[in-house]
């Protein structure tokens, strides 16, 4: 019997520390997300007037127009921590990193990604929270460092959003039809497959620097996860400070998902930030100068038409300015291999030194350049081009001062 007792005993203290934990736990409440009234379909922009940087797609109905201000409330709305904001983030709203020049824009702000490679081989070190830095908190006790272990660290910079709606709806065969089977200066370019979240289907991806999203309600799922905090049905898992599962359970008390679905509608936030860049129209051009025109001929002669594909055509869509329009984005949506360039994060089907190709659009408006944004020009920019661009690149190198100049004023006008 003493045996036995004490056995019970020793099983009874074993337990009560975990018990004690369990208990410790605080009560998780459901998630607060106040929403604003819908706005009621309004006339779309004045067909008259020529687009601003901003503008909704031309040809949306009133309807349409409607959805596309919705999200854009949603987009600039901050979130809160009753509404499941963190407990880690990068920032509490989609537009304080997407806010120049206008709503929907790119801006100057980096986030940091790490890993670890060893023997060529890039571990994402998942179990310490990469590859993603969250560098804000809810509580000081939270606060996520890059770990020793990581032996890379590289910075990306925030994007314009302007015009995804129609590069979501370039076919995948059309990509796939920018993929060399010989190559070309060196260039050949390979898709990124993607199993996408929100289709549970394998697709092309086209957004992010890695194009390691297919489709824009993944893309906006993915930001809500990783950049503020915000689970949704797409992505219902928290991320843990550094990969400390004992803090999440102790700060995260809002209920998972915290992107609640509304029930009348079957959408949630990251339906509405979805439409808004969905909707959201593409950078317009301006009227080529005559420089500007020389410059177009300097682009294809360099071969930066190469990667930088000027025109893809969307395919048939029920939404009429989606159908059948043309994509003056001035990229091929490969991943290529960039030499030096390359961040050194693999990312999906991206190695450590592929990127994908950046649509060159509204370029005059998404200063400072490059996937971390070390050029503040043009011409740094192009300067730092490698790998499979580095041909490019020398060719830009042996032109001559006006030469350079209408490249630029062409790159500026597009």
């Amino acid at each position: 019997m003493k045996a036995i007792r004490i056995t019970s005993y020793l099983a009874l203290a074993l337990a009560c520390p975990l018990a004690l934990h369990v208990m410790a736990q605080p009560p998780k409440h459901p998630s607060h997300r106040p929403q604003q009234p819908p706005h009621p379909p309004g006339a779309p922009p004045n067909g008259m007037n020529p687009p601003q940087v901003g503008d909704p797609l031309p040809g949306l109905t009133k309807a349409q127009v409607a959805t596309f201000l919705d999200g854009k409330d949603d987009f600039e709305d901050a979130e809160t921590e009753a509404g499941g904001l963190g407990p880690i983030f990068n920032r509490s709203s989609c537009v304080t990193c997407h806010s120049a020049p206008v709503t929907g824009g790119g801006s100057a702000i980096n986030v940091t990604r790490f890993g670890r490679v060893d023997g060529g081989v890039f571990n994402p070190l998942v179990s310490l929270g990469g590859s993603l830095q969250q560098e804000m908190e809810i509580n000081s006790v939270l606060h996520e460092v890059v770990p020793p272990e990581a032996n890379v660290v590289a910075q990306r910079n925030s994007t314009p959003l302007f015009g995804l709606g129609l590069i979501e709806a370039i076919p995948d065969d059309q990509i796939l039809q920018n993929v060399r089977r010989m190559p070309f200066d060196g260039v050949l370019g390979k898709v990124s497959k993607v199993a996408d979240a929100a289709t549970g289907k394998t697709l092309i991806g086209r957004f992010g620097w890695k194009a390691q999203q297919a489709t824009l309600l993944s893309f906006a799922g993915d930001v809500y996860l990783n950049e503020m905090g915000i689970t949704s049905r797409l992505f219902p898992v928290e991320n843990a400070p550094n990969g400390n599962a004992q803090l999440l359970a102790q700060y995260d008390t809002v209920v998972d998902p915290e992107d609640v679905v509304n029930p009348a509608t079957g959408r949630g936030d990251i339906d509405r930030v979805a439409d808004f860049m969905r909707f959201l129209g593409a950078p317009p051009r301006l009227p080529p100068t005559h420089s500007a025109a020389a410059g177009r001929s300097v682009f294809q002669n360099t071969g930066c038409a190469v990667c930088h594909v000027p025109l893809m055509i969307t395919g048939p869509n029920k939404v009429t300015a989606l159908n059948r329009q043309e994509v003056w984005l001035f990229s091929d949506l490969l991943l290529h291999d960039m030499g030096t360039l390359g961040d050194g994060i693999a990312q999906g089907a991206a190695d450590v030194r592929e990127m994908k190709t950046a649509p060159l659009w509204g370029l005059r408006a998404s200063a400072p350049y490059l996937h971390d944004g070390r050029a503040a020009t043009i011409d740094e920019a192009i300067k730092a081009h490698d790998g499979e661009a580095k041909a490019s690149k020398d060719r830009y190198l042996k032109l001559n001062k006006q030469q350079v100049q209408q490249l630029i004023d062409f790159l500026m006008s597009i």
